[in-house]
């Protein structure tokens, strides 16, 4: 690629990035955005986190994991001890609930991660089964209670510069050879085995890599929304980012972007309808299945910098 080129498509990236986070912080200082609104935003960017996180796992790695919610709860739980009970910093504690989580991952991925399928599935399931179960009976974090009270330190400014370091850096693993490493376990595991790819050591580190931004999701909604529960960390959490990764495209980071701002305002259209927002979420799946198996992007990317850039060079050259 031209360099030109390369470097106009990463300034205009940079400019869309600025441009967004300008424009919702005015919004938000001319109270333009109301409450309900303010919550939803703050949904969206955590269910971005958690989309794409999953998608490293799942869509990149080929491996079916059922237990992100258990990560998210590691996270939320450990940052939300470390602001309240021990005081301390923000950033502190979400780089070490970040971490717990990623640690819980390798834990949980070490033995795990040489099943596959419905195994695989059933195995991280019942990780976020134990994770809930042990939350429930720990005091110290207020068992079935939760932890209430915990100091609402998330705002707009650290949730976008958090979601934008969590695309970035996966997107440049998915573009190092650890990434291609990992594509090509969920293409053919056998053939990157006899090609010398450390497959058991690559879907850990994928799991990990999605673990502790899952971590980091679960310490950003700990410290927006005060209290947190084991219930807040259910397998249907574990299943809503499931479905946005499956709606966007197994292999699409702008697939699970684009999915987890629709599902998150369906959400919000059907908070009224909490009975029914599983069966349509069923609903969801069997159409998506039916008509667009390989989701709405597919494993294809979308960039407007990208676009823009090749369309200056093309006229350039003109």
């Amino acid at each position: 690629m031209n360099k030109a080129v390369f470097k106009r498509r990463n300034l205009l990236t940079a400019a869309g990035i600025l441009f967004i986070y300008f424009v919702v912080y005015a919004l938000q200082s001319m109270g333009m955005i109301s409450k309900f609104q303010e919550i939803n935003l703050m949904m969206l960017g955590i269910n971005i986190i958690l989309a794409v996180s999953l998608n490293l796992i799942v869509g990149f790695t080929g491996q079916l994991a059922l237990g992100h919610a258990g990560f998210m709860a590691v996270g939320a739980y450990v940052a939300a001890v470390l602001t309240m009970k021990l005081h301390q910093p923000f950033a502190l504690a979400i780089v070490c609930g970040a971490l717990a989580a990623a640690v819980a991952g390798i834990i949980i991925g070490l033995p795990t991660l040489r099943l596959k399928g419905d195994y695989l599935a059933i195995a991280t399931l019942g990780f976020g089964e134990i994770i809930k179960g042990m939350a429930n009976n720990i005091e110290y974090i207020g068992g079935a209670a939760g932890l209430i009270g915990i100091p609402r330190l998330t705002n707009w400014t650290i949730l976008y510069v958090m979601m934008v370091i969590t695309i970035v850096v996966i997107v440049n693993f998915l573009n190092s050879t650890h990434g291609r490493a990992c594509v090509a376990i969920r293409e053919n595991e056998i053939a990157a085995e006899t090609m010398g790819i450390n497959t058991t050591y690559y879907k850990v580190m994928a799991f990990a890599l999605g673990a502790f931004f899952a971590g980091v999701a679960g310490a950003l909604y700990a410290h927006y929304f005060y209290l947190i529960q084991p219930t807040s960390f259910t397998f249907f959490r574990s299943f809503d980012v499931l479905v946005m990764v499956v709606f966007g495209g197994l292999g699409s980071i702008t697939g699970s972007i684009i999915a987890a701002a629709a599902i998150t305002l369906v959400n919000a259209a059907l908070q009224d309808l909490a009975v029914l927002r599983m069966v349509i979420y069923a609903v969801l799946l069997i159409v998506i299945m039916v008509f667009r198996p390989q989701g709405l992007m597919g494993n294809k990317e979308l960039s407007l910098g990208n676009r823009i850039a090749k369309r200056g060079a093309a006229g350039g050259s003109a």
